[in-house]
């Protein structure tokens, strides 16, 4: 009976070790999850029976209050969304200004908590998607308060989540009062993280909203990640002990949303753009307006100043034959009278030529 103790023992302690340094058992956790999922089912149907049955049996008097209470809150929602919904659309109009496609919604699907790692010096939880629904290594995980953390481990129809909290998470966050950045840790404890390497001198005090900047490219930009809780400086250290408390309840939440990043190429988005912001032009009757700054160019161009030099050309030619008469006019005086009547004329240098020729014939007849 000893031996087969000591047997088993080993066993589990080398399927631990193989576990945590190699990647050999992951196809069979994989399989098993297949099988625990059922039990995870059976586990939790005697919590949602109870829930059932309470709803079912709940008193008129908290059924009434409830309904009053969502409504009021309904309704300041509905004003607050109404306002978010103007903000929305003038960022969407802005970013097309800027010839920027980013997302402005990113698109969620809602996932449930199942389950917790026992393991008190790892702050991972196991929600209800896996694989099957689309989840991906590295997908940002958040409730309806912040950011929570990220996939690490996917199987068939679960996934594990990393929180922000563990000691082995960082994030790179920025204060929303004034964009400074830096690196937001886990520390092990559910309600702290630390911000490491934050310059003395630098503009950070309790109370500022940590959001995520969107550096890693991993968790989207703009969430909130924690709140500064306490800022201590110290003159004779460099850096500052920054803390600060998570925005999102890690051990409460129940509901959170997997957010997919968009995977598009800076081509696509900015074709989008373009189509969505021809649909828009279409859509409110102003399409003729960008085509009809692009014909004033055109009919400027063709009306360029280069046609006068041309025109010019020809004009300044009838000078140069103009000096040729003058030349034989000087060495010839009795032929100068005849050529000064075709100055207009270039090729008046052949008629110069007769009355040559015939001037000796004419002095022969006189001598005769």
């Amino acid at each position: 009976m000893g031996v087969r103790l000591l047997v088993l023992v080993v066993l589990s302690v080398a399927l631990m070790v193989v576990d945590a340094r190699f990647a050999l058992l992951k196809p069979v956790r994989s399989q098993m999850s297949l099988v625990l999922m059922q039990t995870y089912w059976i586990t939790d149907l005697p919590q949602r029976l109870y829930q059932g049955v309470a709803s079912q049996f709940g008193s008129r008097t908290e059924l009434v209050a409830e309904n009053e209470k969502l409504k009021t809150e309904n309704l300041l929602l509905q004003g607050r969304m109404q306002k978010l919904a103007a903000l929305t659309e003038q960022n969407v109009r802005l970013r097309e200004l800027l010839n920027s496609s980013a997302l402005v919604n990113e698109k969620v699907e809602v996932a449930e908590l199942i389950g917790m790692d026992p393991n008190p010096f790892t702050h991972r939880i196991i929600i209800n998607k896996g694989e099957r629904d689309g989840v991906v290594l590295g997908q940002p995980v958040l409730d309806a308060r912040g950011l929570m953390g990220q996939v690490v481990e996917l199987m068939p129809y679960t996934s594990r989540v990393l929180l922000l909290t563990d000691t082995t998470h960082s994030i790179p966050v920025q204060v929303n009062r004034n964009g400074l950045r830096a690196i937001a840790s886990g520390t092990g404890n559910p309600e702290r993280l630390e911000l490491r390497h934050v310059a003395d001198t630098a503009d950070i005090k309790e109370g500022d909203l940590l959001v995520s900047s969107g550096l890693g490219q991993r968790f989207p930009a703009g969430y909130p990640v924690a709140t500064v809780k306490e800022v201590i400086h110290d003159s004779g250290q460099p850096f500052a002990i920054v803390r600060a408390v998570p925005t999102a309840a890690l051990n409460r939440s129940r509901y959170l949303l997997l957010v997919f990043s968009d995977n598009r190429t800076p081509e696509e988005r900015a074709n989008d753009a373009a189509q969505a912001q021809e649909a828009e032009d279409k859509k409110n009757g102003t399409t003729p307006v960008v085509p009809a700054t692009v014909p004033k160019p055109a009919a400027v161009t063709p009306v360029t100043p280069a046609a006068t030099p041309a025109a010019a050309a020809p004009v300044a030619t009838p000078v140069k034959p103009a000096t040729h008469p003058v030349k034989p006019a000087a060495t010839k005086p009795p032929a100068s009278t005849p050529t000064a009547t075709p100055t207009a004329k270039p090729p008046a240098a052949a008629p110069t030529a007769r009355p040559a020729a015939t001037a000796p014939a004419t002095t022969r007849q006189r001598e005769e």
